[in-house]
């Protein structure tokens, strides 16, 4: 009965982290000082990671007797070459800013965290400033196209571009490069529940 209740906790735990991954917008991870176990799980299902040169990255489970279990071990060698991964997960050891750089976890090193957030919060107002739902298209595609191959992800993308109605947002595009203006978008509605489940509304 232990087992099966702390096997529950496991997946609740794991659903929590992978919202971020599912998320239709873009998520950012903003990483000053330490990232240990829970932390890299949280980080490696983000968009993007920024990091300052005080921060580390530790898959610290392995360092208490445990495989980690919350999404690291799947993620993480989506982001950075098989033996780096390997040696992080049964070491335990510390990756540094410039390694995480240098291997893909992260897109920027800061030397500071204003310095940091300066810069991302001005790619997020890059990205807030695009079509939402061509973002979130984008994203859903990326995630799509990772775990499948190359002719289902096309398909999947024209699939999802002609049953999203895309045709607002690129003529709103059209018409503010025309004028030269900045576009103007329509906000994608909340999700909201319905029944037993989670529907877009």
């Amino acid at each position: 009965m232990r087992s099966e209740s702390a096997y529950r906790v496991t997946l609740d735990l794991q659903h929590t982290i992978s919202c971020l991954e599912k998320a239709r917008m873009p998520v950012i991870s903003a990483i000053q000082g330490a990232c240990i176990g829970g932390g890299v799980d949280m980080a490696t299902a983000t968009d993007l990671r920024y990091c300052t040169k005080d921060a580390f990255f530790c898959i610290q489970e392995i360092n208490i007797g445990m495989a980690a279990d919350v999404g690291t071990l799947q993620r993480i060698p989506r982001l950075v070459p098989e033996g780096i991964v390997r040696e992080l997960a049964y070491t335990g050891r510390r990756f540094l800013p410039e390694e995480a750089l240098k291997h893909g976890l992260v897109n920027q090193i800061f030397d500071t965290k204003e310095e940091m957030m300066a810069e991302v919060m001005s790619v997020a107002k890059e990205i807030a400033s695009k079509g939402p739902l061509a973002i979130a298209g984008t994203k859903e595609s990326l995630n799509y196209g990772r775990d499948h191959t190359t002719e289902e992800a096309l398909n999947h993308i024209a699939l999802w571009n002609n049953a999203m109605g895309i045709g607002d947002e690129m003529s709103a595009a059209f018409k503010a490069k025309a004028e030269k203006k900045d576009p103007e978008f329509e906000d994608m509605l909340p999700r909201r529940k319905y029944l037993d489940g989670e529907i877009p509304s």
